[in-house]
């Protein structure tokens, strides 16, 4: 039996994504609070969101495979995540300067008679130094603040960073495909 394929995301990002994918799937936004929970670490927080906004779109949908997915920075076990706005835009930036944090990319996808099948993919970034001036320059010329950590790799965000390790490099755009294939093979989906 074919399921039909959910993305359970507001996210632009995951949806070019997964287009790449060329496979039929639709699109619904998932009812989550994603506060992160009191003594929660970055790692804990976005492998939890990821299963709960699967499971908040697979509720309304029991016949279909459903992916959920979350993203969080990590800076000494504080996850920074979309700042919203320029000036905490800023205050982000500049505390990542010359720094090498952790952005954990989760992915759950939720299939019918299956156990959810879930991963952490982790992407090293290394921020450069860089003088406030090149930062308010980038932060008034590409506006990432729906970006977790203020850095959108995939345009001029990448000029920040000396350099960026993965074993995925979609993961860091918000939803780590080779992770997804897999999964969507082991369940017969693909």
């Amino acid at each position: 039996m074919t399921y039909p394929l959910i993305l359970a995301s507001t996210s632009r990002y995951r949806r070019e994504l997964l287009e790449r994918m060329t496979m039929p799937f639709s699109v619904e936004k998932p009812e989550v609070d994603e506060t992160q929970l009191a003594g929660e670490l970055p790692l804990a927080n976005c492998r939890r969101l990821a299963l709960e906004k699967a499971s908040a779109v697979a509720t309304k949908h029991p016949h279909a495979i459903v992916i959920g997915s979350d993203q969080v920075l990590d800076l000494d076990g504080e996850a920074m995540s979309k700042p919203g706005d320029f000036t905490t835009a800023l205050a982000q930036l500049q505390r990542c300067q010359g720094r090498t944090l952790i952005c954990y990319t989760a992915l759950c996808v939720l299939a019918p008679g299956h156990t959810p099948l879930i991963d952490v993919v982790p992407t090293e970034i290394v921020y450069r130094n860089l003088p406030d001036a090149v930062l308010i320059a980038y932060l008034e010329r590409e506006k990432p603040f729906d970006a977790a950590g203020s850095v959108k790799v995939e345009t001029n965000g990448i000029t920040l960073l000396s350099a960026v390790q993965s074993d995925d490099p979609t993961a860091i755009i918000g939803l780590p495909l080779i992770r997804l294939t897999d999964f969507l093979r082991e369940l017969g989906a693909l």
